[in-house]
């Protein structure tokens, strides 16, 4: 049946539906609903028909962005519970470019398994959700989360705390962890409810999940194909569903027809002094290693980048196994490593070789040879200067320090070894990485360690982000950074360009000059949105870097970061470089980081990124004690000669 006539019907059955109406209640699915839900359905598919024709329902735009944001904001300063479901038609007016077919009767599976990859597995069973700031914020309200079970999310760092009934509990380390957990909720609460429809629109629908049999039979893959169907799922999003939940999917989607999901959201003491508290609480731990290394008296490079490329590139640990590493790859057990790993010594692609061992080395840690690295990988590391600091409070950024002074020429990534290593045995100095923090939490962090440290030699930020004018894979080093959150536009002097990144990047293109906004959200973005930022020439959208520079204006000037202005950072006391790689490209529709991984292809970009600061570093630190040691030689030598005429006269 053509789409339109099916969905024509559909809109014939509501109002068959709501023609029916006695009172206020409507039988739907043996279950009764409201008159507005039944108008809901009966809208959405208007729309849908609406925007096959061409017809633009809804011109969304900033103002509707602020509106959703300022609705959601004033309803979790209610000291109790808020029903989700108020929020879903100012998600709906916003037309996020992450879940375009919000309004559709069929499910926006971008937009569903985008939001599944970013909260925990139990979701599935909770109604309330809880956001705080700290452990004690939740214990004061009665909510013991350090005896939950902690669960982790498998695409967004967060603790979240699961009471194995009905609630979840968040650590929220900036305002920008409401923006992202709130849309994503409504997203998926929406997306739920639609298959639970489509689920109980055909009794025999149940009846077929509920069927046990192995899974390798015909019949089984026949009745996938069937289920598949009737949620109206594409073969492609159904193995993407088949890979998150494995075995468990039918199980999942059983669970999904028996209920439909009306989140409740409570915010627990939510408060500006809460989030500086709980920064500190994270930088305790940083500071004490710190103090252990005299660093009031060591300058030290910033790297904000995630924690695995920068430490592999620095300890040599996993390229000094490569032979173990090469010999898990050939084993067979995971197809994909297997012939990646042959066509890459038989040179039938052009991937980089330390790439794929660092990818290899991700699932080789989970074999027993790998486990028994891990035991002895902090003694190594240290051994070469490396310390980790895992975080042990709200925040989930975890922070690594790199003695540069401790660092084996020969165990670093060729790509990174350049001429006179041999100097950095003199060097004082240190690199603090941590893993890249979301939206203001990064002004938060900056704002503490430039409270803390006074001898800051480089600021250097890599991260994701969605690019306008690009491909997924592409690196964007932009020299124009707009702030969403305060308005402001930093001019700065990129310290990269193209040619520091390119002769390390293999399958993608490095675009220089380019200009970025910080956006407040993943889903707080549509459209007019974009096509506003692209039309200005804006185009890279990412979330760090605006709240970064904002630190960096207090850190240069006597106020508090300014609203609306444009600033000037041509000439700082220190450089500040910028990189970005594309995980989404979000005017190809469904290209989002929902719709795929950027799997070993990523590590292309990944790692082209991180060799370029990780040499920036290096040669920055050499040429300074390069230039010290210039300096020393005519003193030496003028203590020398005046020893000399002494020893004359005496």
């Amino acid at each position: 049946m053509p789409r339109k006539t099916k969905e024509n019907n559909e809109y014939s059955e509501l109002i068959q539906k709501q023609d029916a109406v006695e009172e206020t209640l409507i039988p739907l699915n043996g279950e009764t609903h409201g008159i507005d839900e039944v108008l809901n359905e009966r809208n959405r598919i208007a729309v849908l028909s609406s925007l096959e024709h061409g017809e633009r329902f809804h011109a969304a735009g900033k103002r509707d962005v602020e509106l959703y944001i300022r609705t959601y904001n004033t309803m979790l300063r209610s000291s109790g519970e808020v029903n989700l479901k108020a929020l879903v038609q100012a998600h709906y007016n916003i037309d996020s470019i992450l879940h375009p077919d919000a309004r559709s009767p069929y499910p926006d599976m971008s937009a569903f398994i985008y939001s599944v990859l970013r909260l925990p597995t139990s979701i599935m069973s909770c109604k309330l959700v809880l956001l705080g700031q700290s452990e004690e914020v939740f214990v004061q309200h009665d909510y013991p989360v350090n005896s939950w079970e902690a669960v982790t999310a498998s695409a967004r760092r967060r603790k979240w705390f699961y009471d194995g009934k009905e609630t979840l509990a968040a650590y929220v380390a900036s305002v920008s962890d409401t923006d992202d957990i709130v849309p994503v909720l409504v997203a998926f609460q929406i997306e739920w409810n639609k298959m639970y429809y489509l689920l109980n629109a055909d009794p025999t629908t149940i009846k077929l999940l509920e069927t046990r049999m192995d899974r390798s039979s015909p019949v089984f893959a026949e009745i996938s194909k069937v289920l598949r169907e009737r949620l109206h799922i594409a073969p492609d999003d159904w193995s993407r569903l088949e890979v998150i939940w494995g075995d468990q999917l039918w199980e999942t989607l059983l669970q999904m027809a028996r209920q439909r999901k009306n989140f409740r959201l409570r915010m627990l003491g939510g408060s500006h002094v809460g989030y500086v508290r709980a920064t500190h609480q994270w930088w305790n731990p940083v500071k004490a290693v710190l103090d252990s290394l005299n660093v009031q008296e060591r300058p030290v490079y910033f790297v904000s980048s995630n924690t695995h490329s920068m430490v592999n590139v620095l300890s040599g640990s996993l390229l000094n196994r490569q032979d173990e590493l090469t010999r898990f790859a050939l084993k067979g057990d995971d197809p994909y490593l297997t012939d990646e790993c042959r066509k890459l010594q038989e040179g039938e692609v052009p991937g980089n070789w330390h790439n794929f061992l660092y990818f290899a080395g991700r699932e080789w840690v989970r074999t027993p040879a790998g486990r028994e690295f891990l035991r002895h990988r902090e003694q190594e590391e240290r051994e070469r200067g490396i310390w980790r600091i895992d975080a042990r409070h709200g925040m989930e950024i975890d922070a690594q320090i790199f003695d540069l002074s401790k660092l084996r020429p020969t165990d670093v990534d060729p790509r990174g070894r350049m001429r006179y290593m041999d100097y950095l045995s003199q060097s004082k100095a240190l690199i603090i990485n941590i893993d890249y923090p979301l939206g203001m939490a990064a002004y938060r962090m900056m704002r503490e360690i430039m409270e803390n440290l006074s001898q800051v030699r480089g600021i250097y930020i890599l991260g994701k982000a969605a690019t306008l004018n690009g491909s997924i894979g592409d690196v964007m080093i932009s020299n124009v950074v707009m702030d969403e959150h305060s308005q402001n536009t930093y001019w700065l002097d990129n310290c990269f360009s193209a040619h520091d990144v390119q002769p390390y990047l293999i399958y993608g293109s490095v675009l220089d000059n380019q200009k970025a906004v910080s956006a407040k959200g993943t889903y707080l973005q549509n459209r007019q949105y974009l096509d506003f930022c692209y039309n200005s020439n804006y185009t890279v959208v990412e979330m760090e870097s605006g709240p970064y520079l904002n630190a960096v204006y207090e850190d240069q000037y006597l106020t508090r970061y300014p609203v609306g202005e444009n600033i000037n950072f041509a000439r700082l006391p220190y450089e500040v470089g910028l990189l970005h790689y594309a995980s989404d490209t979000p005017y190809t529709r469904g290209k989002n980081l929902g719709a795929g991984s950027l799997s070993y292809f990523g590590m292309d970009s990944t790692y082209a990124t991180t060799i370029a600061i990780v040499r920036r570093i290096l040669e920055r630190e050499i040429g300074f004690l390069q230039r010290q040691s210039l300096r020393t030689l005519p003193q030496a030598a003028a203590q020398a000669e005046s020893g000399d005429e002494e020893s004359k006269v005496s």
